[in-house]
């Protein structure tokens, strides 16, 4: 398979390359915007690590990985902690999305299901095993877990990045 060639621009990932919308297509790397690709940053990343992307600047200049995983963490300064997690899951087989509009790091798919068909059964918060949590930091996720109709998945992951996940789920007595 011919690498995807995709774009850096500002904050966005971009590709409307055949190769694109076929792993689109296929395995749901990327959301679709028109006749575009647009990638989050731990989609680019993985794809990069699996030599299935090559990432280019605005001006078509190609970006080494030092270069890339520096603008990455500019972006975000918790980027490698959510990209543990991001490969984490996705190596055992789920799709995870992105879900800033849901108040949340990412969605993640059950495997085998169908996104944009299916909704997602988790929100997932990354944190670092040093990262501190207040019960009220823990209340507010779980409230946007339970106003979006999924379990709270919490991914810890520690210095080594190894990650633990644990579920939250609502019950009645």
């Amino acid at each position: 398979m011919t690498k995807i060639k995709a774009s850096l621009i500002s904050e966005k990932i971009v590709s409307n390359t055949a190769e694109a919308q076929s792993l689109f297509a296929i395995n749901r790397f990327g959301e679709k915007a028109g006749e575009k690709i647009l990638y989050s940053l731990f989609e680019a990343l993985y794809l990069i690590h699996d030599k299935k992307m090559e990432l280019y600047d605005f001006r078509g200049k190609k970006l080494s990985m030092p270069e890339i995983l520096g603008k990455f963490e500019r972006i975000d300064k918790k980027f490698h902690t959510k990209y543990f997690v991001f490969k984490d899951l996705r190596k055992k087989g789920y799709v995870i999305k992105t879900a800033l509009k849901f108040g949340a790091e990412f969605r993640v798919y059950e495997k085998g299901k169908k996104i944009n068909e299916e909704h997602a059964k988790w929100i997932l918060f990354p944190v670092s095993e040093n990262q501190t949590m207040t019960w009220q930091d823990f209340s507010a996720k779980n409230r946007v877990a339970h106003s979006t109709k999924k379990n709270l998945l919490i991914a810890v992951v520690d210095d080594e990045g190894d990650v633990s996940y644990y579920e939250v789920k609502w019950s009645r007595p």
